[in-house]
């Protein structure tokens, strides 16, 4: 059953690397800047961004509600299209104002549908950046689906090659116990699968902890 091997796969990733307590962030206003920030970029450069909005005092909503465009920009070019992404920060930040008074803590605390729905009405915030915010700022249950996850579960087998977001979610919801702690540690442990051993070109399949799930032995690209 596909239940018995997702938990299969969680089960290895979790005796290969440990918990990864993901996400890491103070607060989760700082986890939602990062969800944003981290869009099309590695983490390291996420970091850097993160730490010149402290550094400067301006890493909360009221301070980041109210900088100019350009000076937000400014302070998170690290994390790379910073123009593009100041402004979907701000995009946010004028959804937050306008539907909930700037109440970021009883958006945060609405039911799953509502927040999510919320969250994807925001210009720049597709489903990825949203379900992060959901499950890492919120600690709710959502499975977080993205670019490793397709990679290592279709090069397994366990999905077609063709699926979509949703429809790898819906797996995931529908063969899981429905836990944000669960869900938190296999999107983290996936990332590291992903990063560490099932590369998009030249995966090391023989040292992946995950080797012969889904009667898959010795993965060779094409």
């Amino acid at each position: 059953m596909l239940s018995d091997e997702l938990k299969q796969v969680y089960r290895r990733m979790l005796e290969h690397f440990g918990p990864q307590h993901w996400w890491p962030g103070d607060t989760p206003f700082e986890i939602m800047v990062g969800a944003i920030l981290t869009q099309n970029t590695n983490w390291q450069n996420v970091e850097k961004a993160i730490a010149n909005l402290k550094m400067a005092g301006v890493l909360s909503l009221p301070a980041m509600a109210v900088l100019e465009k350009e000076k937000l920009a400014e302070y998170i070019r690290p994390a790379g299209y910073y123009n593009i992404k100041a402004g979907r920060l701000q995009n946010l930040f004028a959804m937050i104002a306008e539907q909930w008074d700037n109440d970021l803590e009883y958006l945060l605390q609405q039911p799953v549908a509502v927040l999510r729905e919320q969250l994807l009405s925001v210009k720049g915030i597709g489903p990825e950046t949203a379900d992060s915010m959901v499950l890492y700022a919120a600690e709710q249950p959502v499975f977080v689906v993205d670019a490793y996850t397709h990679r290592i579960l279709s090069r397994h087998g366990l999905i077609p090659e063709d699926a979509d977001y949703f429809q790898i979610q819906e797996i995931f919801m529908d063969s899981l116990e429905e836990d944000t702690v669960l869900f938190n540690e296999y999107h983290a442990l996936l990332v590291q699968v992903g990063k560490n051993f099932c590369k998009k070109s030249k995966p090391k399949c023989g040292e992946c902890p995950l080797a012969g799930v889904g009667g898959v032995g010795e993965y060779v690209p094409c």
